[in-house]
């Protein structure tokens, strides 16, 4: 898989924080918008990511890792039925917002963050 190698100086102000926007706009789950967190990043990244490297990878991230949150969400809401469900939900929901803020902290800094445990279908 390539990498993007970009220095972190070489990037604008704008397009750290459009990157920075974007792993943010995830946090519309928490907002009581259904998928919200898939649709919001996806809505940004589709606008923004022509004009920036930096930016269309950030948003990849972003989407590929909400998707495979929901993907566990589902898992884990079947094995609720198994009572071990709740513990994973509980899991994912701090996992998803630690990871998106540390994701929007690199990207503010220029630094392409990659979550954890993602499965990465756009790419």
């Amino acid at each position: 898989m390539d990498e993007l190698i970009i220095d972190p100086a070489d990037i604008p102000k704008e397009e750290k924080t459009n990157a920075m926007v974007c792993h943010l706009l995830a946090l519309l789950n928490f907002a009581g918008i259904p998928f919200g967190g898939i649709i919001g990043p996806a809505i940004f990244w589709v606008i923004k990511k022509d004009e920036s490297p930096f930016v269309d990878e950030c948003g990849k991230e972003a989407i590929n890792f909400q998707i495979t949150m929901l993907i566990y969400s589902v898992i884990s809401i079947v094995l609720c039925l198994l009572l071990i469900g709740y513990l994973m939900l509980f899991a994912i929901l701090i996992v998803d917002i630690v990871c998106i803020i540390k994701a929007a902290n690199a990207a503010n800094r220029g630094v392409l963050y990659k979550y954890p445990w993602t499965i990465r279908l756009i790419k």
